[in-house]
């Protein structure tokens, strides 16, 4: 299965504030669209957040394109249009997450408890900081609604439960994860510890039953949502393992080591499914090169088809689901971190120096079987899906065993 290269859509640059030293504190560590596509957030650095509406206004240009640091009066929007916003965060920005579109219930309580704001049914981007602070802010409005206080260090990442129950998961340097619930004034409800190392990421599966944590360890922590307890701990990576993401029906888990592989699991077994081993297009001079296919970050696409992933040789990675090599590269330097656009098409990439860059992904008609078998897993665990009598032949197939 090849796919076309991706192609560089366009370049946000962070503009230069003269009160800062340039070179420090300047890194994109995340980048998040909003589930329903309309918003894009960019951590560019020196505790700035950038809130940009989608698509771009210079979406669809020609390859080598580098969009300018756009003004945040935004004038060619037309009137009642979302504009672009800038959130001065006070401390480095490190994790970021868009929350779903409440459902109605959690729009009542919340409205309820916060008379003051308007139209608390819009989104909302949390935001982890340098200090251990979480800042809950409303993205249409750019209105700073709550500041989480607990964690002791940096809070690396951030994750929101798909069902738009406004619950906040997050992951520390202080070793662990707290979960946080919106609707009760952002009351912290369970501290989760047991990591030895700082926590790099936390990822939620679709269907809010499992979380997934990465720590700089070689295991992987597998946590229920449900009674916030340890299930399992995944072993098999060789060194820290750095991002984790499942699949959209929670069938499979990815995980992004430093030790160039990146690892696919069953997350209701433990079972390790599939290896796919980074290694170097062109060999390494000398010995100092020799952690250059290190893992940043991984990701799915939004049909589960595909896989993105970031390395320190500088390249932005693509993957089929059933194919042990990529079927596409891209040349990135010093990136950091990737997401997909929700909708497909697009990868969004952070660096070091504060960029961000899109880039064009497999665009993917999922076949009638692949879209069966996600409808089926997204509520049948492997364990249910192996008690049902079909073939087995069947049951691989919805097991994601056939690789």
């Amino acid at each position: 299965m090849e796919c076309e290269e991706p192609l560089l859509l366009a370049e946000l640059k962070p503009g230069r504030p003269h009160q800062f030293d340039w070179k420090s504190s300047c890194e994109t560590w995340s980048v998040a669209f909003s589930p329903d596509g309309s918003w894009f957030a960019w951590s560019q650095g020196h505790c700035i957040v950038k809130l940009i509406p989608w698509p771009l206004e210079e979406q669809f240009i020609p390859k080598g394109f580098e969009a300018k640091s756009r003004s945040s009066k935004n004038d060619t929007k037309g009137r009642g249009s979302p504009k672009e916003k800038t959130l001065d965060c006070g401390q480095i920005v490190w994790g970021l997450a868009f929350s779903p579109w409440p459902s109605p219930p959690s729009r009542k309580l919340w409205a309820r408890h916060h008379p003051q704001v308007p139209d608390i049914s819009c989104l909302i981007l949390a935001t982890g900081l340098n200090d251990g602070q979480i800042k809950i802010w409303e993205v249409q409005t750019g209105l700073l609604l709550l500041n989480l206080s607990g964690h002791q260090d940096v809070v690396r990442d951030l994750s929101f439960t798909p069902s738009g129950s406004l619950i906040l998961v997050s992951a520390s340097r202080d070793k662990t994860l707290r979960i946080w619930d919106l609707n009760k004034h952002g009351k912290q409800i369970q501290v989760l510890s047991g990591h030895l190392q700082w926590v790099y990421c936390c990822s939620i599966s679709p269907d809010c039953s499992m979380l997934c944590s990465a720590a700089g360890e070689k295991s992987v922590f597998l946590w229920s949502m449900r009674s916030y307890t340890l299930i399992r701990k995944l072993e098999g990576h060789q060194s820290s393992v750095v991002s984790c993401d499942f699949s959209p029906d929670s069938a499979l888990l990815v995980t992004a080591s430093y030790d160039t592989n990146v690892i696919m699991w069953d997350p209701y077994t433990g079972e390790r499914l599939r290896s796919l081993h980074h290694t170097q297009l062109e060999p390494a001079m000398d010995d100092s090169d020799v952690h250059m296919s290190s893992l940043r970050s991984v990701c799915f696409s939004p049909e589960g088809l595909y896989l993105a992933t970031v390395a320190d040789d500088r390249l932005l990675r693509i993957w089929a689901l059933e194919l042990k090599a990529p079927v596409a590269f891209a040349p990135m330097t010093n990136g950091l971190c990737c997401t997909f656009f929700p909708h497909g098409g697009v990868i969004a990439t952070g660096t070091r120096d504060g960029h961000v860059q899109f880039w064009t992904a497999p665009r993917v008609l999922s076949s009638l079987k692949h879209l069966c078998r996600k409808a089926l897993r997204s509520f049948l665990t492997t364990y249910q899906v192996l008690a049902l009598p079909i073939p087995k032949k069947m049951k691989e197939f919805l097991t994601y065993r056939t690789f």
